[in-house]
């Protein structure tokens, strides 16, 4: 049988190339392999430490009880744990957090973290793929995913997933790289991102073109306001998006009503 071709709509890009999409995954999993073990430590270079606020802003939103409630969240692509421990910290004592990352590096990171802080019977790493989530519907109370969503091939279907697996009155919240539209720091930000980040990617973890990736795939990602119809369009209510740091980075959230 002949190979089928791929055609434009089986196609994404990666960095600049153009590739197939059922190719992106691995190639995504190859970038967070090489840099799983220094991650944290490049998004406190890369940002200036501002990935602490953004992300504390994020846990605020999803707003963990501090009562005895029972409240359970899904963390997707965040299998270093930096969300899980901060929502786990920030709750009571019945908040668990269940991280789901397709990337065993990355995950791997996340447990020996959580077991050095305690954190291991309230947060629990699993390998799982965002776009066919191993859960059954209406399990979870939030859904979070913090910088990872661009990194899905089909964006379509994670938010769909994360939409199956909300219970009725759930919220899912994405936190994402977004458009910078201020004169002047746009591109004062595209000079920093093309040419600042991958040679500290470079120096720190030893793969410049990990961070020539990461930093391309930011000016693929959809606009805040087309992302914001894609959440609309899985079935979410009451969107909305906040742009914070003059647009570098947008909180989106949808309610499953």
């Amino acid at each position: 049988m002949a190979k089928r071709q791929s055609t434009a709509s089986d196609d994404t890009h990666f960095g600049e190339r153009t590739v197939p999409l059922s190719d992106k995954q691995g190639l995504v999993d190859d970038v967070f392999h090489s840099v799983a073990q220094r991650y944290d430590l490049m998004n406190d270079l890369m940002s200036g430490g501002l990935h602490r606020a953004w992300k504390d802003a994020l846990v605020t939103a999803v707003n963990p009880p501090k009562s005895e409630r029972e409240f359970h969240l899904l963390d997707l692509a965040g299998g270093t744990g930096d969300v899980a421990f901060r929502v786990v910290e920030a709750g009571g004592a019945n908040v668990r957090v269940t991280v789901c990352d397709i990337n065993a590096d990355m995950l791997a990171v996340g447990r020996e973290r959580a077991l050095e802080r305690g954190h291991d019977p309230a947060v629990t790493f699993e390998q799982g793929n965002a776009e066919e989530l191993p859960y059954a519907e209406r399990s979870f109370d939030c859904v979070t995913i913090a910088f990872g969503i661009r990194n899905v091939p089909r964006i379509e279907r994670a938010l769909a997933e994360a939409y199956r697996v909300l219970k009725i009155g759930g919220r899912f919240l994405c936190l994402e790289f977004s458009s910078v539209d201020l004169p002047g720091l746009s591109s004062l930000y595209d000079v920093y991102s093309f040419n600042v980040i991958p040679r500290v990617g470079e120096l720190v973890t030893g793969d410049r073109d990990a961070y020539q990736y990461l930093v391309e795939s930011i000016r693929k990602f959809p606009r805040p306001e087309r992302f914001a119809d894609m959440i609309r369009a899985a079935g979410f209510r009451r969107v909305s998006f906040t742009a914070m740091t003059g647009g570098v980075v947008a909180l989106h959230s949808g309610w499953k009503l």
